[in-house]
């Protein structure tokens, strides 16, 4: 069976208050699933994309309910790594309004994803997959994570996949100059590298207008295809010598932003399937600006909703 984009990563129970409520005195706790290469996963299937999404689970009530969200989104989860007597990784979200920022509290040391290892993956899943789909938040979950990392990108390189890379640092997990010479590595080794413009600055020290950081990324790391996001200003690409730009949705408004960042893969993934990185470039964006208006990790949309976006007939009351 051929996939258009395999993800591999960790995912996790996210349990969250929204704004104007405090974690430490919260009457009740909301639950949801998370996790960066199952957002981007779930958020293509949405759009029409055939995906698989691999990890190690526990398997418990909790592992359970993660891969049957996951599933819900039309995602093959049938290849997961199931582990007797692991725990569930977990993170603790405070949603907030400025000037007070998100706070997040991980629970996700030890976890069955972070003891993933070759043996935990179905590799005929990997070399199947049109697309092979990794961030770097994977290989900072542990030492086996990093070497599993590379080992996926090198057997989906090696079957014919093209190969894409998002950056996403979390500084919680370790340094940036320990990202820098790690994920660095691995998108030397990508087709797509996509990327913020704070970790482009903060992780590998490029900053300037949009352009001059696509020519310095270009650079430092030689992929096809170049993706930096900019929030509210949409995103930048670089393919084959061109570049250009898909500005944001300035009426887009936030109730929660978490997630938006895998919405905006999953469009760029989307549109590399048609070989269209500008397309995908704009999907997006249009996807990430929805995902900020729903609870929760995953962009739970159809695909006529983002098209009805992008054509500019978005209307505050759909009736």
């Amino acid at each position: 069976m051929t996939y258009d984009i395999v993800g591999v990563g960790e995912a996790m129970l996210r349990l969250w208050v929204p704004a104007g409520e405090r974690l430490e005195d919260a009457p009740s706790i909301k639950v949801s699933v998370a996790g960066a290469e199952a957002n981007v996963a779930m958020a293509a299937a949405r759009m029409g994309a055939r995906t698989a999404w691999l990890s190690s689970l526990p398997a418990n009530p909790l592992g359970r309910r993660a891969a049957r969200d996951i599933a819900s989104h039309g995602v093959d989860v049938g290849h997961v790594d199931w582990v007797d007597g692991a725990r569930m990784g977990t993170y603790y979200v405070e949603l907030s309004v400025p000037p007070r920022p998100i706070t997040v509290v991980y629970d996700r040391a030890g976890s069955a994803a972070a003891a993933m290892t070759s043996d935990s993956i179905a590799w005929p899943v990997v070399e199947s997959a049109r697309i092979l789909h990794l961030t770097g938040i994977t290989p900072a979950l542990s030492d086996t994570c990093r070497d599993l990392s590379e080992e996926i990108v090198t057997r989906a390189r090696a079957a014919g996949a093209i190969v894409s890379i998002d950056v996403n640092y979390r500084r919680m997990l370790w340094e940036p100059a320990e990202c820098r010479a790690v994920v660095g590595a691995l998108c030397r080794d990508a087709d797509v590298v996509i990327i913020t413009r704070e970790d482009a600055r903060d992780v590998f020290g490029i900053e300037g207008e949009p352009a001059e950081v696509l020519g310095a990324l270009g650079s430092e790391f030689g992929a096809d295809h170049l993706i930096l996001t900019a929030g509210s200003d949409g995103g930048y690409w670089a393919t084959g010598g061109e570049t250009g730009h898909c500005p944001g949705y300035a009426h887009a408004e936030t109730i929660d932003r978490i997630g938006a960042g895998d919405s905006m893969a999953a469009g760029v993934l989307v549109g590399l399937l048609d070989d269209d990185l500008e397309h995908g470039t704009a999907l997006g964006v249009a996807m990430s600006a929805l995902k900020l208006g729903i609870y929760g990790d995953q962009l739970s949309v159809t695909p006529e909703e983002v098209e009805r976006l992008m054509s500019g007939h978005g209307r505050e009351v759909s009736r």
